[in-house]
């Protein structure tokens, strides 16, 4: 795993990047963000779609709701990057249209998006 640190607006947001999942459930994600947190000091995230295991993406699971409700819960904002296209799932579409509607989680398709996101945010 690779944290880099990016300062933009006067806010530090770290990209995560790996060649393998990093989330899987809900200890991994708090495990990230420790990890995050002691290397770098942030609480703005970015990661691409590939570190979250494929359940994250099947609502059914509830594990994206888990997850990202710890992350809100420790107030660490964070952007998932990808296409998410390939997903026919309704719920999914409308869960992530809201979740980029509000203050805290957003699925966006780049890195820079997300970097510039996380950076105009309070």
């Amino acid at each position: 795993m690779n944290i880099e640190k990016v300062e933009i607006n006067g806010r530090n947001i770290a990209v995560v990047r790996s060649n393998k999942i990093l989330i899987w459930d809900v200890q991994s994600a708090l495990d990230l963000m420790a990890t995050v947190q002691y290397e770098v000091g942030c609480n703005r995230i970015v990661i691409n779609k590939a570190l979250l295991s494929e359940s994250f993406f099947n609502l059914k699971t509830r594990l994206a709701g888990e997850i990202l409700q710890k992350f809100i819960n420790y107030r660490v904002k964070v952007a998932i990057i990808g296409d998410f296209s390939a997903y026919s799932s309704q719920s999914l579409k409308d869960f992530i249209y809201e979740c980029n509607n509000g203050n805290d989680v957003f699925y966006l398709p780049t890195e820079q998006q997300a970097i510039e996101k996380l950076s105009t945010l309070k």
